[in-house]
């Protein structure tokens, strides 16, 4: 395959080149043989890495499996995506990651696994191979992986593996809980899990991987706290973290019209806490953004505060809200590779990912700078079939996807790409 007449971004700047793919891997960047994609007035990047997705295969296919959820990755320019472990059952032993391994062959992206902590299971973390990390729920959400033992989650934290923590003080939230109870305006959620939530558990965290000389990296930072306390333990803590779209394009504001379906944990913050994220991309507090795709169907949201699910989707619509962001002058084009690609292969020891280079695995984004158009409920293709984008104007968008040299997605059609499971190490 060649990709001609595009600008390539290679080591760091654009530059006109074709890009001759054999076998999966980029080979040269002159003339080759074989089928072509002309690229012209088209820039190509590094196929982003979506280090947090949730595509709810086993258990609950209703909302997304690794097929639908890999398609909607590969329309939003997503090449690489690392799945989390609360499905049913939840990734919590070699045999069901065993299991989640045969199910994501499907898949037309990358995949990687991440292996779901308990207070129980430390011989089974100990056995796990090829995983990107131990994923711990320091406070409920979607599933029933919660870990609030204090002897448990420093033998976790002490194990060797790099650790990924969805920090939520557990304590705080049923405190809360249990004061806003006859509330059911959606906005109380704002509340019950508020920023001393966050701040709470993030402080934590850091304290036992400071302790523990682990490998941490903190999911959906959302707050200013957050930001000032991970600035602060970089100099000393092995720590990354990562940002959604729905936190930094979205506010606690937007839940008047969106209710339900803006419900995520954490939730979404004050304007003070986005442009706190904003700043935290510029000065490299926040290393990498990913989505924390979380599908739900409209009729699980639709209905009282207390029933409805938390959760939302977001690996087709990333990009080009961070393309439109390049427009807008928020971002360069650099800080969006290094946020979407060249970090998330880095910081997670993704082999061959992360940059156009030769010998680097084809894993290729083709993307419109100039293109504009309105993000549509009608227009996902995720099982869910909904956005709480509807209706954003951007400007940016994703041509074409091509995974291991195949072309997944092109101009709203799909091809016959099929990914395969990601390799760790330096």
């Amino acid at each position: 395959m060649i990709i001609k007449n595009g600008k390539v971004f290679y080591k760091g700047v654009i530059v006109k080149k074709n890009i001759v793919v054999e076998g999966g891997k980029i080979v040269s960047f002159g003339k080759g043989k074989g089928e072509s994609f002309d690229a012209s007035g088209m820039v190509v990047i590094p196929g982003v890495i979506d280090v947090h997705v949730h595509f709810r295969e086993p258990g609950a296919t209703q909302k997304e499996d690794f097929l639908s959820g890999s398609r909607a990755a590969a329309s939003g320019g997503v090449t690489t995506v690392i799945d989390m472990p609360n499905t049913s059952p939840p990734t919590t032993t070699v045999e069901t990651l065993e299991q989640k391994r045969a199910i994501a062959k499907k898949s037309m992206v990358n995949y990687g696994f991440y292996f779901g902590a308990t207070e129980t299971n430390m011989d089974e973390i100990r056995k796990a191979k090829n995983i990107a990390g131990i994923k711990v729920f320091m406070g409920s959400s979607t599933g029933d992986l919660l870990v609030t033992d204090n002897t448990a989650l420093n033998a976790i934290f002490a194990c060797g593996r790099p650790v990924v923590v969805h920090a939520e003080d557990e304590a705080i939230i049923k405190k809360n809980a249990e004061k806003y109870k006859n509330e059911h305006d959606p906005i109380v959620h704002t509340r019950i899990r508020s920023n001393e939530c966050a701040e709470a558990a993030v402080r934590k965290a850091i304290e036992l991987a400071g302790r523990n000389k682990t490998k941490l990296h903190i999911l959906h930072a959302s707050t200013k706290q957050e930001m000032e306390l991970i600035a602060a333990a970089k100099e000393s803590v092995d720590l990354s973290c990562e940002a959604t779209p729905h936190h930094l394009f979205l506010t606690a504001n937007d839940m008047k019209k969106l209710g339900n379906f803006a419900r995520m944990n954490p939730p979404l913050r004050s304007q003070q806490d986005v442009d706190a994220l904003w700043n935290g991309i510029k000065n490299g507090t926040i290393d990498l953004v990913a989505t924390d795709h979380a599908p739900h169907l409209p009729w699980e949201k639709d209905v009282d505060y207390w029933k409805a699910p938390s959760g939302v989707p977001g690996v087709e619509t990333s990009l080009p809200l961070l393309l439109n962001a390049v427009n807008s002058n928020r971002l360069s084009l650099q800080q969006l590779v290094r946020l979407t690609s060249e970090t998330p292969a880095r910081r997670f020891c993704i082999r061959g990912k992360g940059m156009i280079e030769k010998g680097m695995d084809a894993d290729l984004t083709v993307v419109d700078l100039k293109k504009e158009k309105t993000i549509k409920n009608s227009d996902i293709v995720s099982k869910c079939g909904w956005t709480p984008f509807n209706g954003f104007k951007v400007k940016g968008a994703v041509i074409a996807t091509v995974v291991g040299g195949q072309l997944a997605y092109e101009k709203g059609e799909f091809g016959e790409a099929r990914g395969a499971e990601i390799k760790y190490g330096n």
